[in-house]
């Protein structure tokens, strides 16, 4: 099967936007112009002033003579091109595929996509109802190729759809111009009495590159299919993505739990049958009011487990808003990664991090908290304790280095140590009480000193001698002195963690 381009023409796009803002304009003949050497040239004519025969490349002066009180506004350079974003994007709900044509129109891929609409036919009429029940001038035609498309949206008369192989006798009767062929080529094509694509389709290419060049074989062949044309896609589209069009609008949770989970089964599908697993996940709904709801899941590690990420989707489904309904869900996996061939089930036989089951119940409680609260911690190689821990990139990601054991480390460590007061009879003994946050805590068992050097490559400052003490509440800290013991001066101390 060839492929199926549909080709949207917006004939008055920034003249229907502002009457849209501006409803008092809808009778009244305006047009937007933009200064050129010295005068100003139409650029964009609304309906009222085409009908008197005011039309694009005219002076505006010349089109006041035409038309007594005609309004002139000024242009945007790139306003039809914002204004051709936005409506890609609202139409990203009928194919993924979508291309701004400047100046005045869009072009679709719709390849495989037509039948959940019911066929071509009712899939153009939706689309272009739509866009006219929104204020929009818009005309449409759908063929084998771009070029073809674009041609008959603009020239057609009879069929806005060429049935497939047939695009080729649909341009026959159609202009030159309708190639998209420069101002130059056109004006010798018609001097040369050649008003029709049929007039020189046949004739030798040879003969064609002599007299026009190559741009209008260029042309030619696009339009035929001989040759691909090239989009710039208006969203890139994910390699794993499913899409879910809806016969009616969705408005309840549970006809949204059910969209999740058809298109998490066929995600999951491919991702398995690839040896892949989603680390990310986004659901966006395309309302029926033009609005789009997200969500977004991740995971710990690659999963294609479909109820484990059901799971995830569903502490999201209350922050959605369908309004009057949802027609289209897409789920996107921007983010894959290779996945274990493990069988997705908490084993009793194994446990700790390997363990499936550990992973997934670390998404559940990110997905109803947050994603920056579960970390997971592994040894790094310096001497101060607020620096000895790294942040693990993975839940599987493997420590370059073994934990220290063979001293007791605080359950809870402080960012940065916090000022104590203490007071202490001899030198290298612990202290006997101490003042932390405005309470006394009277020393009751206490062990050390630890001595930690600085690393004086890398940091400023002194050493410091640690104690482990326990106070008469049976609470347990880890309070350190800076520096040596200097007789007659005052010390500084410092609590660093807690002991559960």
């Amino acid at each position: 099967m060839p492929k199926r381009f549909m080709s949207i023409w917006f004939r008055h796009l920034t003249t229907d936007w502002l009457t849209l803002k501006q409803p008092e304009l809808k009778d009244v003949p305006f047009v937007f112009a933009i200064k050129d050497h010295g005068r100003m040239l139409i650029t964009a004519t609304n309906r009222a002033a085409e009908v008197h025969g005011v039309k694009a490349g005219m002076v505006a002066a010349d089109a006041k003579a035409i038309i007594v009180g005609l309004q002139v506004m000024d242009e945007q350079p790139d306003r039809a091109a914002r204004l051709l974003h936005a409506l890609g994007e609202w139409c990203i709900r009928y194919t993924p595929i979508i291309a701004v044509d400047l100046p005045d129109g869009l072009i679709l891929d719709v390849s495989g996509c037509t039948h959940l609409w019911g066929g071509e036919r009712e899939y153009l009429k939706t689309i272009v109802l739509k866009l006219r029940s929104k204020g929009y001038d818009a005309r449409a035609a759908m063929a084998d190729s771009i070029g073809a498309a674009w041609a008959i949206a603009r020239f057609g008369r009879l069929s806005p759809i060429i049935e497939s192989y047939g695009h080729a006798t649909a341009l026959l009767p159609l202009p030159p111009v309708a190639l998209r062929l420069e101002p130059v080529i056109t004006e010798r094509l018609q001097k040369l009495g050649l008003r029709t694509i049929g007039s020189f389709i046949r004739m030798p290419r040879s003969v064609l590159r002599r007299r026009f060049g190559e741009h209008l074989l260029l042309r030619l062949n696009q339009a035929l299919g001989n040759e691909d044309e090239p989009m710039q896609l208006l969203q890139p589209v994910e390699p794993y993505q499913e899409r879910l069009p809806c016969m009616e609008p969705i408005n309840t949770a549970t006809g949204i739990e059910i969209a999740i989970r058809r298109l998490l089964e066929s995600i999951c599908k491919r991702l398995q049958q690839d040896g892949k697993g989603l680390r990310t996940g986004v659901l966006k709904c395309y309302r029926v009011d033009g609005k789009v709801e997200q969500v977004q899941i991740g995971t710990n590690r690659a999963s294609h487990h479909v109820e484990h990420l059901f799971k995830l989707f569903e502490l999201k489904i209350a922050t959605i808003e369908p309004a009057l309904g949802i027609e289209l869900f897409v789920l996107d996996a921007p983010k894959v990664d290779d996945a274990d061939p493990v069988q997705e089930r908490l084993w009793g036989e194994v446990g700790g991090l390997d363990d499936t089951g550990v992973a997934e119940l670390l998404d559940r409680i990110a997905g109803k908290i947050n994603t920056n609260v579960i970390h997971r911690y592994l040894p790094d190689e310096h001497y101060w304790p607020e620096h000895s821990i790294k942040k693990s990139a993975t839940i599987l990601e493997k420590p370059a280095t073994a934990w220290r054991i063979s001293r007791p480390r605080p359950t809870q460590l402080l960012a940065r140590p916090e000022p104590v007061q203490v007071m202490s009879l001899v030198p290298d003994y612990p202290p006997m009480h101490f003042i932390y946050k405005g309470k006394v805590h009277q020393i009751k068992k206490a062990d050390g000193p630890e001595r930690i050097e600085r690393e004086w490559w890398l940091e400023n400052g002194e050493r410091r001698d640690y104690y482990h003490v326990e106070d008469t509440d049976g609470k347990r800290y880890w309070i350190f002195r800076l520096g040596k013991y200097m007789e007659g001066e005052i010390n500084e101390w410092f609590i660093h963690g807690f002991f559960a």
